[in-house]
């Protein structure tokens, strides 16, 4: 320290580098939790807006030498000395049974940079039964206290008595999900929130957000949707950033009446705020007084410019009153699966070996193998090393040209030597009943399991009993390794069907995974499968279905149903009421088998299946079709989890929308569409998203009608017996 006193009992110091300065407090091992302790509280005054960080130091046991340090950071203090109580659980994994000493370090400057005078005093452990003190009496008489500027940041600050019940903490973005925010541009608020693709990148992972700027025109907002927030004392969230990084917060309001777009903006920059950066994550306040001119009534965006470093961001909240209280989102449990096994009993066919990866083109059965582009393949000494960052692709190894009978191997074990990732899907594909390459659907469908579930301890073996892919196995044309969801490589060294497997593995039961459908049941029968839209083109597209005296079916992601701004709930209930299928298609529409974990992919049908409920009157729908078509075992044992015996629909009609609508060819379009249903196929998939899309509609319906196939919902054309009936159905009944 530059120098220190301790003149009216209290230690007044003055650092002299924020990278060296510290002060230490050190007793004997002191058990807080056998003591009923639950914080640390300790008076303290440093410059306006500065910030410090607390080490606690713990050992593993009271015998032992050897401390091991946790680190917690107060950003914003008030400027006057003010009374701090931190919940000891703030020190994450720190030993509370072994607790040695406490260090106070990383003095910053204030908000002037001048003033670096520092106080600390009555510093105490507080138990868990007594209420924590109030901020102290200052010392100087001639100071008078008033509202502190910049509280500190802690979850137990002294909160102002007129702030106590009269609000709730809003939550803007958690960052839970990846689609939402760059697919969907929503926030968790379901308010407009975007880079406008000014980011180099912008990765959402364990509900953070990392932004990487292009250069410093690289932006983000976030909108509020023009809230009253004169209850609120600021916004906190958690921020890790390398030493001298700085940027710009903007806050703006709206200038006149809600929903008018002029804003009066406010911009401050981080170091006008008092943050300082050191590469580990630190909590942060953005305190509205600070902010003048602001008329937090009709709070209505953050921005966040001037970049010229990643940043990475915690969830983002407004907080009431003065007492700065982070957003904490609950703890991720991952859904408990069966745990039974069944036994593993020996077949009496003979092994067929498929694939030894003695070259690139061909497998052990000189039938072809190879994969999707995009993915990296390394052939090398009877191994393949595969590698992709996309769940949607997958690697094929062919059993037959077309259909071979894989039935006289019941009983029997496909197994699959490997190291490296187990976080893929391991499928059996179906030919149609014609084993016909040249008809669709090919393949008819497929089943799919998951392979670290079916893999042994070791990891360098997975046995699958060929029965649990419930396919007709006399159609099999060949194994796929696909909806890999780690880029971790996988080299593979021998797939194979095998008799029986070793004596210590055991086999888990087969879990549930749906219908997989990419055509219709019923004989002579055609379905329009229509996903998300715009709702521009809403209404000319239930004109044209409904001069065509059809009904179709409609998959909705939810989140866009919860904005009344999209107008969609109102519109597919006018679509619902007119007979239409009102089907699930996953609340932010990312690819569900990429996800990292089974949490992630509930999360989507979870809040997707309540959105629809809320949206019509308590439906549930059984019909779900995966964004981007993307399928792996992962999600379709979740979905057949909270939903009994669901459909997962992909399509055999696809008229390419994604690839023309907008391109100077969009007649393309018509033609993906006659090429398909002249290959037989009957499931379309759609979007309305496209103004020439919705225009060749009405063709693509004469098209299908064409055929002499009658066309209907996807849910009668899979012939459920809930489906409502088809035209003269019920009146054929009524007659019998």
């Amino acid at each position: 320290m530059s120098a220190t006193s301790t003149d009216g009992g209290i230690l007044t110091f003055t650092p002299k580098d924020i990278d060296v300065s510290y002060i230490y407090e050190q007793f004997n091992c002191f058990d807080s939790i056998a003591q009923n302790y639950d914080s640390l509280s300790f008076n303290i005054k440093g410059p306006e807006a500065a910030s410090v960080s607390i080490e606690i130091q713990t050992v593993s046991d009271c015998s032992g030498a050897e401390y091991q340090s946790y680190y917690y950071t107060l950003d914003g203090l008030s400027g006057s000395l003010q009374t701090i109580n931190i919940p000891l659980n703030s020190w994450t994994d720190a030993n509370l049974n072994g607790i040695v000493g406490f260090l106070w370090y990383g003095f910053s400057a204030g908000l002037t940079g001048t003033d670096n005078e520092w106080q600390l005093d009555n510093i105490q452990f507080l138990c868990a039964d007594i209420a924590p003190p109030e901020d102290p009496t200052p010392v100087e008489p001639t100071e008078t206290p008033g509202e502190p500027e910049g509280p500190g940041v802690t979850v137990t600050q002294t909160v102002t008595a007129r702030q106590e019940g009269e609000c709730e903490h809003i939550l803007v973005d958690d960052w839970i999900s990846q689609s939402r925010l760059t697919f969907l541009y929503y926030n968790a608020l379901l308010q407009s929130t975007s880079d406008d693709e000014t980011m180099k990148s912008v990765v959402v992972k364990n509900n953070r957000v990392t932004f990487t700027p292009t250069d410093t025109d690289s932006y983000f907002y976030t909108q509020l949707g023009c809230i009253d927030a004169e209850a609120y004392g600021g916004i906190s969230l958690r921020i890790l950033a390398t030493a001298g990084t700085t940027f710009d917060v903007q806050l703006s309001s709206t200038k006149g009446e809600c929903g008018t777009e002029s804003t009066d903006d406010v911009v401050l920059s981080s170091k006008e705020l008092g943050w300082t950066f050191n590469g580990k994550e630190q909590l942060y306040s953005i305190p509205f007084n600070k902010f003048e001119g602001l008329d937090l009534s009709k709070f209505q965006m953050i921005f966040i410019s001037n970049l010229r470093k990643a940043v990475t961001f915690g969830p983002i909240s407004l907080y009431c009153g003065d007492q700065v209280v982070e957003y904490i989102p609950p703890e991720v449990i991952e859904p408990s699966g069966p745990t039974e096994t069944e036994p593993a009993p020996p077949s009496k066919a003979t092994n067929l070996v498929i694939d030894q990866f003695g070259n690139a083109d061909t497998n052990a059965l000189d039938q072809w193998h190879g994969a999707d582009e995009g993915m990296t393949l390394t052939f090398r000494r009877n191994t393949m090393t595969l590698q992709t960052n996309d769940s949607d692709l997958m690697w094929v190894t062919q059993v037959a040209e077309t259909c071979r009978d894989l039935s006289e191997f019941d009983g029997s074990y496909l197994h699959i030597a490997y190291s490296g990732s187990n976080l893929f899907t391991v499928s059996l594909q179906q030919h149609n009943a014609e084993c016909n390459n040249d008809i669709y659907p090919y393949p008819e469908t497929w089943d799919s399991l998951e392979a670290q579930r079916y893999a042994t301890a070791t990891e360098t073996d997975i046995y699958i009993p060929l029965d649990h892919f419930h396919v007709n196995r006399t159609r099999a044309i060949g194994f796929a390794l696909k909806g890999f969801y780690s880029q971790t490589p996988t080299v593979f060294s021998k797939i194979e069907i095998v008799s029986s497997v070793p004596s210590s593995v055991t086999i888990p039961e087969k879990l549930p995974s749906g219908q997989f459908v990419f055509a219709c049941k019923r004989p002579n029968s055609f379905a329009f499968a229509i996903d998300d839209g715009d709702p521009v083109f809403a209404q000319q597209v239930m004109r044209t279905i409904e001069e065509a005296n059809i009904t179709v079916t409609f998959f909705t992601v939810g989140a866009p149903l919860r904005d009344p701004t999209t107008n969609l709930s109102a519109i597919y209930n006018e679509m619902a009421a007119r007979g239409h299928q009102i089907a699930l298609h996953s609340y932010t529409h990312p690819p569900l088998e990429g996800l990292p974990d089974e949490a992630s992919i509930d999360w989507e049908y979870s809040n997707d299946i309540e959105a629809v409920k809320e949206t019509f009157d308590g439906l549930t729908p059984r019909y779900f079709r995966p964004p981007f078509g993307t399928e792996g075992a992962r999600m379709r044992q979740r979905l057949a989890a909270l939903i009994e015996d669901p459909y997962i629909v992909q399509w055999s009609v696809d008229v390419e929308d994604w690839l023309w609508a907008e391109s100077d060819t969009p007649e393309k379009q018509l033609e993906a569409f006659k090429r398909d249903v002249a290959a037989g196929g009957d499931i379309v998939v759609m979007h309305y998203l496209y103004n020439s899309t919705v225009s060749y509609l009405k063709e693509f319906i004469e098209i299908a009608k064409a055929t002499g196939k009658q066309l209907m919902r996807v849910d009668q054309c899979m012939m459920d017996p809930d489906a409502p009936p088809l035209p003269g159905e019920g009146d054929e009944e009524d007659e019998e």
